[in-house]
Parts: C-alpha cells; sequence; structure tokens
C-alpha cells in the first residue's frame, strides 16, 4: 500500500495506548533531509515551528512529532531528541550534535483518560518502533482523533491516521501522513460527506450547528518527497498541502483548530517545484481520507 515511507529513507514509528485514547507518531527522515511547515487556524499547539522558516540558521530537521495530550504531549519531543543524540545525530554546534525536533499536538483529552498522556518515553519508544510499514487509522497520534465537532463533542465520529503516496516522472515520490482531528467533516472530492456528525433518527445536520460547544481539535501532518527543494520551496510546500487540507475537510482552519503542515525534502531527485507542487493534492486528500475510512 503507497505510503509516506514510500519516499526512500522514511520511516514511521507509533506509540499507542488503547486505553487512555492517545498516542504519538515519529517520522523520522535521512539526514540531510530539508524541513519547514505551516501552522494555520486559530489554535496551535506546536514546538521547534520557528526555525523552520526560512531564513533562519538551520535547514534540516532530524524527526518530526505527532502527538496526541495537547499541550502536554509536547514532552515527547524530549524523548525523541534522546533517541536522536544516543545515535549521534544531530546538527553540530558548538562541542555538541544537536536534534532538531518539531513537533504539533491534537486535543484528544475530551475521550479516554485526560490525565494519560504521551511523555517523553513515550516519544522514545515511538522512535524504537519506526519502520517503513506505517499502519492507519486509530494507531498512534491518531488513536483519540475525534472528527465533526461543529455539533458538539457527543456527535463526534473516530478520526485517525492516514497516509498515501503518489509517483511522477524521472522517480519523483510524494508521500503524506495525517492525523485528522479536525472540527470540521472529512468530505469526498464532490463534496459528499465522508465523516459526519452522529444523527437521531429525523435529525438534520443543517439544523445542529452550534459553534460554541466545539471541542478542542487540530489536523496535524507530514508531506515529504524526494525532490531537491530549497528551504524556501519546501515552505511554500507546506501551503500548497494546507490548501490541499481544505479540500477534504469543511470547514477547515477554524479558530478552534490549530491546523499544521510539516514539509520535508530528501533531495535525491532533481525536481522544479511545479512537478513536486501538482503531487500534493491527490497525496494529501487521499490521506486524509483514508484516516477516517478504517
Amino acid at each position: 500500500m503507497p505510503s509516506i515511507s514510500d519516499v526512500e529513507g522514511i520511516i514511521v514509528g507509533h506509540w499507542s495506548d488503547v486505553s487512555a485514547l492517545t498516542g504519538c507518531t515519529v517520522v523520522l527522515p535521512p539526514q540531510g533531509t530539508v524541513a519547514s511547515c505551516e501552522v494555520r487556524g486559530g489554535a496551535p499547539g506546536t514546538r521547534g515551528t520557528d526555525m523552520l522558516q526560512p531564513g533562519t540558521l538551520i535547514e534540516e530537521a532530524h524527526a518530526i512529532v505527532l502527538t496526541g495530550g495537547s499541550a502536554f504531549g509536547l514532552a515527547t519531543a524530549g524523548g525523541v531528541e534522546r533517541y536522536l543524540e544516543e545515535r549521534g545525530i544531530g546538527s553540530e554546534i558548538g562541542p555538541v550534535l544537536v536534534p532538531s525536533v518539531a513537533a504539533a499536538v491534537i486535543f484528544d483529552l475530551g475521550v479516554g483518560d485526560p490525565t494519560r498522556r504521551p511523555g517523553s518515553d513515550e516519544g522514545y519508544a515511538a522512535c524504537l518502533a519506526a519502520s517503513t510499514e506505517v499502519p492507519e487509522g486509530r494507531v498512534g497520534a491518531g488513536t483519540g482523533a475525534t472528527v465533526a465537532k461543529l455539533w458538539g463533542p457527543t456527535r463526534a465520529v473516530p478520526g485517525g491516521l492516514g497516509t498515501w503516496a503518489a509517483v511522477g516522472g524521472d522517480d519523483l515520490v510524494v508521500g503524506a501522513l495525517f492525523i485528522v482531528n479536525a472540527v470540521g467533516e472529512v468530505v469526498e472530492d464532490d463534496g459528499s460527506v465522508l465523516a459526519g456528525p452522529r444523527l437521531e433518527p429525523g435529525e438534520r445536520r443543517e439544523d445542529l450547528l452550534e459553534w460554541m460547544r466545539v471541542a478542542g481539535s487540530t489536523t496535524i501532518g507530514v508531506v515529504a518527497t524526494n525532490a531537491t527543494l530549497s528551504k524556501p520551496d519546501t515552505r511554500r510546500l507546506a501551503e500548497v498541502a494546507n490548501d490541499a487540507l481544505g479540500m477534504a475537510i469543511r470547514p477547515a482552519h477554524t479558530i478552534f483548530d490549530g491546523d499544521t503542515v510539516f514539509t520535508l525534502a530528501t533531495r535525491r531527485v532533481e525536481a522544479v517545484f511545479g512537478d513536486v507542487a501538482t503531487l500534493i493534492e491527490p497525496t494529501v486528500t487521499t490521506a486524509i481520507r483514508r484516516a477516517v475510512r478504517r
């Protein structure tokens, strides 16, 4: 099955707590990978995103962490740093190698046990589990994900983790992995609802909109390519990916979402930005829809 690990050198690891309904997912790229990101929406929870913007000193990211646990879950990044440091992976800064680890969270504290959240040890465990096999659905950071929360948290339905990849000419590959925990619904290309609110007999979703009852949300993900891209172009790729997110989730990027897309360019294949960008929409939208089909 196509997945983000179709981009050579990318591996993915998960830690899941199926009783507390939370978890974390780590994407480990090969060394030398250029990284950037774009954050949209009004409720982000992130770590290390400023260093990924064009104009900053470090171009590489050594890991991307996607995690449950809301802001508490950002502690997973410390375990990922420990894992990388033990293996001599990082950027040389003075006398030490410092791993560049960026992270984003979803709010899953409204389901399961809100007192149990991923931390440093869980981030480390996800790294140990990393491989090219990428399971989908209620796994890793997608374990406690839910969608369609405009109608209140009791009407939300399961979200999850989805991944996909697309291939272009000259060995170009684009892969995506998304944790779908959105306020909005997940929709098909024709606008039909793939994952909407739970309804009682006779109810219509159009009559139930209650913005003030929205629980914490967010869709977070990683888009990777083997293309040789600059850091500014890798940032532009995140913008394209966030636009594609809005084609599969409606509404997207609301004040209640902290939608964040990380982009990775492993620089193995010569390609122009436009060729990469044309593969983004089908890859991102398919990954998002697969997250709720499982």
